[in-house]
């Protein structure tokens, strides 16, 4: 008898998180639907912090308790987070294909609502979970296309009003929603050619949602899914500065595939402009940083410049967890 695929992949990529890692995979034993056939899909992306043996682990104590195995994609060489979630959706036997982080846990009911949600809208290629912060906050994960029109929104301090989508408590179409925890047709994803390894971290997602829209696909923001996305970010600059380089040189990258030389120079431009008022300001505001701005108008006017973490990675150093 020929095996039936299940109705949903969970596709976990983990860069050195080994402790999120293992609270993620129990958040997904917790909360998954019943009735609803799934398996388990790990990529580690060559981690050093014993990640691959600790999802073993966990593998190993499902097994002795009679529930699923877990099947792992253990990396020797790290590669970018494109690339990663591309590798996974390609080795899922799922119709639905749930993107996770390390660092995400997914809350009670978030898994149900996404897959309703892309069962209730036939053409809908992808689905994003409200996103919540440590404290369970909600944080913007849902935006506009990048473009000349967004980058002057930012410019004149209106990005949250005039690009952000994420808000509502029904679910909307939107342009692009955050990979954190991002349910993907699989049929969808084939076709558009999944995600672009060209993009190391940051904007792939953005790329990817830009392609199936193109292609007549809808991304979904679906704010009854929460899940709590922990904030890796570095407030050290000199820890963070390859992020930073990576962060602008990617959104030029998307800018220049999907807009032109000329709207990637205005957004660059329009950008560096507006992180420069934004360190001017920091200068008079406690606990923002007016270096940190600095380096993030430069990047933003100069994002062929400076280290990234792709360039850190290819040159054998750690880059650190590249999972956004």
């Amino acid at each position: 008898m020929a095996c039936v695929p299940p109705a949903l992949s969970y596709c976990v990529v983990n860069t050195n998180g080994r402790d999120d890692l293992l609270a993620c995979l129990d958040a997904i034993e917790r909360t998954h639907p019943g009735g609803v056939e799934a398996e388990i899909l790990v990529l580690d992306n060559g981690s050093a912090d014993g990640s691959a043996e600790a999802a073993r682990g966990w593998e190993r104590r499902r097994e002795s308790a009679g529930a699923g195995a877990l099947r792992l994609v253990a990396l020797a060489r790290r590669e970018g987070k494109a690339a990663n979630d591309s590798r996974l959706l390609r080795e899922a036997r799922g119709r639905y294909c749930l993107l996770l982080n390390e660092d995400t846990e997914l809350q009670p009911g978030a898994t149900e609502a996404l897959v309703g949600a892309l069962d209730a809208s036939p053409r809908a290629g992808a689905g994003g979970a409200q996103l919540l912060d440590a404290g369970g906050r909600p944080t913007p994960c849902a935006w506009r296309f990048p473009g000349v029109g967004t980058a002057l929104a930012g410019a004149l301090f209106l990005h949250r009003l005039l690009t952000v989508q994420s808000r509502g408590s029904e679910t909307r179409p939107v342009d692009w929603a955050q990979s954190s925890a991002l349910i993907v047709r699989r049929e969808a994803a084939q076709r558009v050619g999944y995600l672009d390894p060209a993009f190391f971290v940051y904007y792939d997602e953005c790329d990817f949602c830009k392609r199936l829209a193109e292609a007549g696909w809808r991304t979904l923001f679906v704010p009854s899914a929460r899940a709590i996305h922990h904030d890796q970010l570095a407030t050290d600059l000199a820890a963070g500065l390859p992020r930073i380089v990576e962060f602008h040189r990617n959104r030029d990258l998307y800018m220049r595939k999907h807009g032109g030389r000329a709207a990637a120079f205005s957004v660059r431009v329009l950008t560096a402009w507006a992180y420069a008022l934004r360190g001017v300001a920091a200068v008079f505001t406690p606990g923002r940083s007016a270096r940190v701005m600095g380096t993030h108008a430069r990047q933003a006017l100069f994002p062929a410049k400076g280290e990234s973490l792709r360039d850190r990675a290819l040159r054998g150093g750690d880059p650190g967890r590249a999972s956004t």
